[in-house]
């Protein structure tokens, strides 16, 4: 299933307007916040998504009959840019585990990249929702290797991925090879540069999250 909130005109729109804006994107606080703004929005929309249980609330008046969520949430987060819309999500679901990939981009001299792995650290995930965040999806290589290696955990009882901008081939990429997989949205942009960088994106999310960095 896809959901891409640009399908539809909200408020989600003005904050995905400021994380692209080269002017607004010098206020570093603004672009973090946004990003956790929108965490908040898709953890609301995939909320509708789950199945309920219907629990005794006791007010000072009575008892009230409520339908909460009954199932066991995992949020997973690609460091480092995915902590924020990680931080927005966990704002919504207050009990969800957390489970935490350091991965990066190994790029070669001939133009070509792999996807490094150095540090995993997840729950159990066996028969759990599991939500992975990530603000870009590019060719999809980083999510591919960040799933493989949470799937050495258990098998969740449903997948939802959240990314804020995605390119046009990378959904196509990881929509063929995980067809059950939910993928929540920002808005997709068509093009893809030779060196993989989504246009016209936003730029590289992590250093304007959290400062540019001297690693290539």
């Amino acid at each position: 299933m896809l959901f891409n909130l640009s399908d539809n005109n909200s408020i989600a729109n003005q904050f995905i307007a400021e994380l692209r804006d080269i002017h607004v994107q010098k206020d570093r606080m603004r672009f973090r916040r946004n990003v956790e703004r929108l965490g908040q929005i898709f953890a609301y929309e995939i909320s509708k998504t789950l199945h309920y249980k219907q629990q005794e609330c006791e007010t000072p008046l009575g008892v009230a009959h409520m339908q909460v969520p009954q199932e066991r949430i995992v949020v997973a987060s690609i460091l480092r840019a995915g902590l924020p819309l990680h931080n927005g999500i966990l704002s919504y679901f207050d009990e969800a585990d957390n489970a935490f990939i350091s991965a990066y981009r190994m790029h070669h001299k001939d133009g070509t990249f792999e996807i490094n792995l150095e540090y995993v650290t997840c729950p159990d995930i066996n028969d759990a929702t599991l939500i992975i965040c990530d603000p870009m999806l590019a060719t999809g290589s980083s999510f591919d290797a960040a799933y493989k290696v949470l799937l050495e955990y258990g098998k969740p009882k449903a997948t939802h991925f959240v990314s804020i901008i995605a390119s046009t081939n990378g959904l196509n990429y990881v929509n063929r090879k995980y067809s059950s997989i939910h993928f929540w949205l920002g808005a997709v942009d068509e093009e893809l540069t030779a060196k993989s960088y989504i246009v016209p994106g936003l730029g590289d999310a992590g250093d304007l999250l959290y400062g540019a960095k001297l690693q290539d």
